[in-house]
């Protein structure tokens, strides 16, 4: 592909399709050990239904309060949560530029970086596939361009003095203003987003936005990414969505909306 930024996501979401089918597949005593692992840490946080750990309306939360009310593995029925994202994923919000200024919110989102000016922030992200490994779908010689894998990369962030509505409200006029297409950086990645496109907005939250992003992934052909973002109070949620055959493709997908929902919750 010509543009390293979806090479990147799409390598992420290999590795993720890899982990899921080795694990369903049947894995090693070490491996399950480290799985439990991971899910005892995760699991200090407290799922959606817990009704303490939601945000309080009007206040900015702490960093530490933002970790209490972010995404865990008890949240969800399907996937993995990572509650750090390793050191390849993650991008300073200095590091991202873009041709146009006025697109810039739309890569924070696909980068998993906060907008604006918040107050606290932190990152989580989310991996599953839609359907079960069959005899012809492994590890070895894997198609990965065949198999229905979904990555979510999210941030949830914290603002004072109406700082999340401002974001959103950036938001909303770079969906508009960029829809004929931008360049971006992200790092030392460059990508060429070919088309901004606004879908149906999420349910939940006070107010919210979906946007579907073409994204150049050779002369002429073309990936999709999805963002979608819900505030909730002084509290914003952005989620970056890939599907592993949809960024090489282009064919369109149906965002894990039950990830999305389990976060929402968690906000109040």
């Amino acid at each position: 592909m010509s543009s390293t930024a979806v090479r990147r996501t799409a390598l992420a979401a290999s590795a993720a399709a890899l982990a899921l089918l080795a694990t369903a597949c049947g894995g090693s005593s070490d491996d399950d050990s480290a799985a439990g692992d991971d899910k005892a840490k995760a699991d200090q946080s407290a799922p959606a239904g817990d009704a303490d750990q939601s945000a309080p309306a009007g206040k900015a939360l702490t960093a530490a309060e933002l970790e209490k009310v972010a995404l865990a593995q008890a949240d969800v029925k399907n996937g993995e949560v990572t509650t750090e994202l390793p050191a390849e994923d993650k991008v300073a919000k200095d590091q991202i530029s873009t041709d146009d200024e006025t697109c810039l919110p739309l890569v924070h989102v696909q980068a998993a970086v906060a907008q604006g000016e918040s107050a606290a922030d932190v990152q989580r992200s989310w991996s599953g596939q839609s359907e079960a490994p069959s005899e012809s779908k492994g590890p070895d010689g894997q198609d990965m361009t065949t198999v229905d894998v979904n990555q979510i990369m999210l941030n949830v962030a914290s603002y004072e003095d109406g700082g999340a509505e401002q974001a959103l409200a950036a938001l909303n006029t770079a969906a508009e203003k960029c829809a004929g297409g931008f360049d971006a950086t992200v790092g030392s990645d460059k990508m060429r987003v070919t088309k901004v496109s606004e879908t149906d907005a999420p349910k939940g939250g006070d107010e919210g936005l979906a946007v579907d992003l073409g994204v150049a992934t050779g002369k002429d052909s073309s990936g999709l990414m999805k963002i979608v973002v819900v505030r909730k109070g002084s509290t914003l949620a952005t989620f970056s969505v890939v599907n592993l055959s949809s960024v090489m493709t282009g064919a369109d997908f149906e965002v894990p909306t039950e990830v999305i929902d389990a976060q929402v919750a968690k906000l109040g």
